[in-house]
């Protein structure tokens, strides 16, 4: 068989194409896999570090604002639409797929589109508690669409097609234990605090956590290790000095620019502060970790804070805004929390509960049960 997976952006639209890949892969050995991406340095990155070939086609997203530079940009979305469409069908034709899967980004648009026309059997999964404009324009096009959340079918125009399946996440969240992880760290007895605000980082986010280290050097509650996102490290130390932390000597914290081992320092954790990107919430449930979830107010729809609420509603988390978050808000809620055993554990039995940490083979069992249909209905078997 040979799967084309697509998808761009952020990790948390690429990750989830990744787990799919090398569940199919494991299940069909023999298998051949393609992924499409638009381009960005972060698929070009993950997509290959996993063992898979990606090409890139023109694409971009819609202008949401209006006026004369939006439809200037409208215009150039259009062209790429074009010029994208015309690259998926040159590539559909020369790897000639069984089935394609997209998990998000513009790039599913065309591609999708333009394999639908060919009769090619196509999945979509949506990460996120409410679907976005990519998963919309391709609820007609989709032969099935896959969710992270139960009880959202009445969102889709054809709830029949919907299926909930949670987010695949990557291999490695449940190959350790917690104190394996933590003696790979080096972590003793405190209790460990990890957080991060995407891989690019947040200002805001970044600021209150500087301040909460602040704090927690002058009264040590736990030991941090904080990712200020990679463009936001040089900022980060400088922040600290500005409040009166040397950055190379603090005691009780950690600052990297980003967490490369994110499956061993997440399972080492007692509690996460983070955002509430869809993925991460799949690897938080996965693991079933406590967190503190600070949604990022600046993504369409609002979808983090829906995200988030499917959490907190569960029990398994707790949400601070980030108009309303500082420092001494952020330090006060991880002491508060790290005080609760017992409440930290039912966080992390609620946590659990939610996830689906075979969300990839399911999805591999089911692309893989279709194809088999229709395949024997082919040949009359």
């Amino acid at each position: 068989m040979r799967y084309l997976l697509t998808c761009a952006g952020t990790a948390g639209h690429i990750n989830p194409a990744i787990a799919v890949a090398d569940a199919l892969k494991r299940a069909d050995p023999g298998a051949e896999f393609l992924f499409i991406g638009s381009g960005r340095e972060l698929e070009n990155r993950l997509i290959p570090a996993a063992g898979y070939s990606v090409e890139n086609i023109s694409v971009s997203g819609l202008e949401r604002s209006v006026g004369l530079k939006a439809l200037s940009g409208h215009v150039k979305t259009v062209l790429r639409l074009v010029k994208g469409s015309r690259q998926a069908a040159s590539v559909l034709r020369r790897f000639r797929p069984d089935a394609v899967i997209g998990t998000g980004g513009y790039v599913c648009f065309p591609v999708l589109k333009a394999a639908h026309r060919r009769g090619i059997p196509c999945y979509i999964h949506e990460s996120n508690a409410v679907p976005g404009l990519t998963t919309r324009l391709l609820a007609d096009t989709a032969d099935r669409i896959f969710t992270a959340f139960p009880g959202v079918e009445a969102s889709y125009r054809k709830p029949d097609r919907v299926m909930f399946m949670g987010t695949p996440v990557r291999g490695g969240f449940s190959e350790l234990t917690q104190r394996e992880a933590r003696e790979r760290l080096g972590v003793g007895e405190e209790r460990l605090v990890v957080s991060f605000w995407g891989s690019l980082g947040a200002s805001q986010c970044n600021r209150c956590t500087a301040e909460a280290i602040v704090l927690n050097e002058k009264d040590p509650k736990y030991r941090l290790i904080h990712a200020t996102g990679k463009d936001g490290y040089g900022a980060f130390r400088d922040l600290l000095a500005s409040l009166g932390a040397d950055p190379d000597r603090l005691l009780h914290a950690e600052v990297r620019p980003y967490i490369d081992d994110m499956p061993v320092v997440m399972q080492a954790a007692d509690l996460i502060l983070c955002r509430a990107g869809a993925s991460t919430l799949a690897e938080l449930t996965a693991t079933g970790k406590p967190a503190v979830l600070v949604p990022s107010p600046y993504v369409t729809d609002n979808h983090q804070e829906k995200n988030a609420m499917q959490l907190v509603k569960a029990g398994a988390a707790v949400m601070l805004r980030e108009s309303e978050c500082s420092g001494e808000l952020l330090y006060s809620t991880v002491e508060r929390l790290l005080a609760d055993d017992s409440g930290l554990q039912r966080m992390s039995s609620c946590g659990h509960a939610m996830g689906v940490p075979d969300s990839a083979e399911r999805i591999a069992d089911l692309v893989m049960g279709d194809l088999t249909v229709r395949k024997e209905g082919r040949t009359g078997g």
